[in-house]
């Protein structure tokens, strides 16, 4: 599956199959949290938090390709990635795009 950002797919012409998205909720464990705390008394990078959300961008990632396969779908345009806070401690991430069927 091809993932682009742009609105088109360069040097082809493409039928819109529809949006797709994948979603998850994903929550920071307790050892994570603990450790967060501590390392916002020194500052920097808090590694487990960027960890959890690169996986959670995977994971979204691979749920938009499943429903776009689903579709038919040769590539997906027009790919963004949003997330928000939904409660303490666990934070939505969201792909979505659209589906295209590439055409020769």
């Amino acid at each position: 599956m091809k993932l682009v950002s742009i609105d088109r797919y360069p040097g082809k012409e493409m039928e819109v199959l529809g949006l797709v998205k994948g979603t998850i909720v994903q929550t920071k464990n307790l050892g994570r949290d603990f450790m967060a705390g501590m390392k916002t008394l020194v500052g920097g990078e808090i590694v487990g938090y960027t960890e959890m959300l690169n996986e959670a961008r995977q994971i979204a990632t691979k749920r938009m390709v499943d429903e776009a396969e689903a579709l038919g779908a040769d590539a997906i345009v027009g790919v963004r990635y949003g997330s928000s806070q939904v409660m303490q401690g666990a934070a939505e991430v969201v792909a979505y795009g659209t589906a295209v069927k590439l055409i020769d």
